[in-house]
């Protein structure tokens, strides 16, 4: 990325010199005729390339502090070919001038947006060292983080199969429609002597989302810092899981379907799954190769055979599990 915005510094204040420099060079290098009156405009638009060039060479420094500037000159870029095809749609200005939009604006669409993907990324990453401070030594997130009513996922696994449902941030579309698929599904998990919890990522319950489906007696796990999403292997997702062709399609189904959209409460970026523990241990996996997977909750909460007499009972516990 630095070399990146360090190329688009030293080609925006060489082509921005130049303009200033040789402010009619270009138009009679594409035939322009007849040539501009005023070329103290074009000397204008080079001074403003080259501030441009300044601003990426700071950018370099530190992308993704400086996302801003990368947005404002990826903006630039879309708006100046736009400009342009409308201007020789209309025949004000010729077809030949167009080799500098490839240049000046083209070839770096790619490497801005990518740029601003991963700013994105890093941001939603270190969004919670604001207000939460990571812990000076590890911790096993499973028995040492606690529900809304003080008991650890461990603890939970030890009484019973417990299905957990690993969700997006609350105002995602497809955690609205997993919350409904858990509610009307729920019946046929329990039959089976299996507990459901959910993990989220915000500081606080999604209360209407659970009144809204029945679930405010369901343990709920606050994971700000992500820490059992990373116990579990879910990580960030890439561009085609979370924006593919499918996700867009299916997203609209679940919209459309009522299950709305809400406002970003978590890391909009991190993958959901889903999760059968016995006695601490998992059993059943399903992990999202996009997040518009949808998966079947009753197929994944149910203990298989091996796995009860494969996995050791374990003691109880001796006292209360602390946060």
């Amino acid at each position: 990325m630095r070399k990146v915005l360090i190329a688009a510094a030293v080609y925006n204040l060489a082509w921005g010199a130049f303009a200033i420099i040789f402010p009619m060079a270009l138009f009679r290098i594409t035939g322009f005729d007849p040539l501009p009156l005023y070329p103290e405009f074009w000397q204008c638009i080079g001074m403003i390339v080259g501030v441009y060039g300044i601003g990426y060479g700071i950018a370099a420094r530190d992308p993704f502090r400086h996302w801003p500037i990368v947005l404002v000159g990826l903006l630039g870029k879309v708006a100046g070919p736009i400009g342009f095809a409308s201007s020789v749609y209309s025949g004000k200005l010729p077809l030949a001038l167009g080799w500098t939009i490839l240049t000046n604006d083209l070839i770096w669409w790619f490497p801005f947006c990518v740029i601003l993907w991963r700013a994105a990324q890093a941001h939603q990453a270190d969004q919670h060292l604001i207000t939460v401070s990571p812990p000076v030594k590890p911790i096993d997130p499973m028995g040492r983080m606690l529900s809304q009513f003080g008991s650890s996922m461990t603890e939970l696994s030890r009484r019973n199969p417990v299905l957990v449902v690993f969700l997006r941030h609350s105002g995602c579309t497809f955690c609205r429609e997993a919350l409904f698929d858990i509610a009307s599904q729920r019946q046929q998990i329990e039959a089976n002597g299996t507990q459901i919890a959910l993990v989220h990522m915000g500081y606080e319950e999604p209360t209407d989302l659970l009144e809204r489906n029945q679930l405010t007696d369901v343990h709920c796990f606050r994971d700000p810092v992500c820490a059992l999403y990373e116990a579990f292997g879910l990580e960030m997702g890439g561009f085609r899981q979370l924006f593919g062709l499918k996700v867009w399609m299916r997203g609209f189904n679940a919209w459309i379907s009522g299950h709305g959209i809400g406002a970003l409460n978590g890391n909009g970026f991190r993958m959901p799954g889903t999760f059968l523990i016995h006695r601490g241990k998992i059993v059943r996996s399903f992990r999202h190769a996009t997040s518009a997977d949808r998966p079947d909750y009753v197929q994944l909460a149910t203990l298989p055979v091996e796995s009860i007499d494969s996995i050791p009972p374990t003691e109880p516990l001796s006292g209360p599990v602390t946060a």
